[in-house]
């Protein structure tokens, strides 16, 4: 008999991370040298671990990501590429979740709808399964007919998932909690669903993604956005998060470990605020890639991600230009874990 599948943690072994370059047809068009730096240092950060799959539009894109790459020194036996259609860049979201299947892997293609019919998602909502027919990823895709987005959700890796309830409710509202709840357990093969009430950022239109407020770092730990400016108008709502994180217990019933994370000063651009969390973390093989935002507390948050993940060495990646277009360093990326990578 084969295994039940597992939804692995971040933190497990990985083979490769998944990224989509930005180029003109993309919301990066305004903005795209600045936006390119930001990619040439993820992408440099992470093959310094591991491989890097990058999604490219077409062969010029991928000559021009491919030469920005070697000028930075990217090994480049540790990119890998795929040329293919994508609206915009947030492979968080329209990226495979991959659960281990005994000694394989099963592809999880959600239904991506661009955060709830916001933006353009025709050709987002193809990516799993044009990666799954290229045969870059292992197992069998498994299409599954719900709105779902990566970053809305954080799994221990043990049977515990977390999210945050006005995510899934904006994304279903005709649906009950019970029956949300039911899904996401029983696709994501979940033993139990914690769900947030309060959190949110400014600039966010993922209607609260837990991967922008609190992560999983262990089955026992949980790292989050904290704020500790009570003149901020975030202040009572994270106050009010934190609590409710404090009153979580994990599944034998202690209380979790608990890492919050500073508040960098409010970052405005065009009249409106962008939101600028630590919380967007990315886990690779040895190491925490870490959004920083040039900001007094980066160096604040770097060593409270260094506790939570003891051992792993913490870079920082400047993405101020990420944060333009309402998302960050985890919002960009899709791990893909050890062996997946066909």
């Amino acid at each position: 008999m084969s295994a039940s599948p597992r939804f692995p943690a971040e933190w497990e072994s990985q083979s490769a991370v998944l990224i989509a370059w930005p180029h003109e047809g993309t919301d990066w068009a305004d903005d795209l040298a600045a936006v390119e730096s930001t990619y040439v240092a993820l992408a440099a950060a992470i093959a310094r671990f591991q491989t890097v799959l990058v999604c490219v539009a077409d062969a010029a894109l991928r000559r021009r990501a491919a030469d920005l790459l070697a000028a930075a020194g990217v090994d480049p036996a540790r990119v890998r590429w795929f040329e293919v259609a994508y609206d915009d860049t947030w492979l968080r979201d329209s990226g495979p979740i991959t659960l281990r299947e005994g000694e394989g892997f099963r592809v999880l293609d959600f239904e991506f709808t661009a955060w709830g019919g916001k933006f353009a998602a025709g050709e987002d909502d193809q990516l799993v399964a044009r990666l799954h027919a290229a045969g870059l990823l292992r197992g069998e895709r498994e299409r599954v007919d719900f709105a779902l987005e990566g970053g809305g959700i954080e799994t221990d890796g043990a049977g515990t998932l977390l999210s945050t309830w006005r995510c899934l409710h904006e994304r279903h509202p005709d649906l009950d909690r019970a029956t949300v709840t039911a899904t996401l357990r029983d696709s994501l093969r979940q033993q139990r669903v914690l769900w947030l009430e309060h959190g949110y950022l400014e600039g966010d239109d993922t209607d609260a993604h837990i991967d922008t407020l609190a992560r999983f770092a262990a089955p026992d730990a949980i790292v989050f956005q904290a704020c500790d400016d009570p003149q901020d108008p975030h202040h009572a709502e994270l106050q009010a998060m934190a609590a409710e994180i404090a009153a979580l217990r994990t599944a034998d019933g202690r209380p979790y470990r608990l890492f919050p994370l500073p508040w960098a000063q409010p970052i405005r651009e065009g009249g409106r605020r962008l939101a600028a969390s630590y919380a967007n973390f990315l886990i690779v093989n040895g190491a925490v890639l870490m959004p920083a935002y040039g900001d007094a507390a980066d160096a604040a948050a770097a060593a409270v991600i260094a506790a939570a993940f003891p051992g792993r060495e913490v870079v920082a990646i400047d993405c101020r230009a990420l944060i333009r277009q309402n998302g960050s360093l985890h919002c960009v990326t899709m791990q893909l874990p050890e062996g997946a990578l066909a």
